[in-house]
Order: C-alpha cells, then sequence, then structure tokens
C-alpha cells in the first residue's frame, strides 16, 4: 500500500514532465483511494524537478533492494 510521503519509483516515462522509468518521486497527496498519486520529483541537491499527477499503474514502492542511480536533466532551450 502506498501512503503519503513514501518515496515510490516510475515504472514508465513521463516524457511531458522530462521524467524516466526509475526516477524516484516522494508522494505529496493521494488521489481517488489511492487509484492516482500525487509525486513530487527532486533533484538530489532537492531542487522540485516536477510534481505529477500519476496513476498507480505507473509507479511501484521503493524496496529495500533498491539503489540510488543519478542522471542528468535534459533541459530543451
Amino acid at each position: 500500500m502506498i501512503k503519503e510521503h513514501d518515496r515510490v519509483v516510475l515504472t514508465t516515462d513521463l516524457a511531458k514532465e522530462g521524467l524516466k522509468a526509475g526516477d524516484v518521486g516522494t508522494v505529496v497527496h493521494i488521489h481517488a483511494h489511492g487509484e492516482a498519486f500525487e509525486v513530487e520529483f527532486l533533484t538530489l541537491d532537492g531542487k522540485t524537478v516536477a510534481i505529477a499527477t500519476v496513476p498507480r499503474s505507473q509507479l511501484r514502492p521503493v524496496t529495500h533492494r533498491d539503489i540510488t542511480h543519478a542522471r542528468s536533466l535534459e533541459i530543451s532551450a
């Protein structure tokens, strides 16, 4: 069960927000009894990259087997 303030992992890309499968975010709001979640995605130094409404089918909880991996954001001019 995913709860508010849980860390979650994207399982698919969210191209509109510039996010990729594997990016980690924090749940800041739960919609429709857990059918979708408002998730904040941050850089490693704490700057907000995106806040997105993501359906449950595109997320999974963080597990004890996950490891942090860094990637640079693609910034369009």
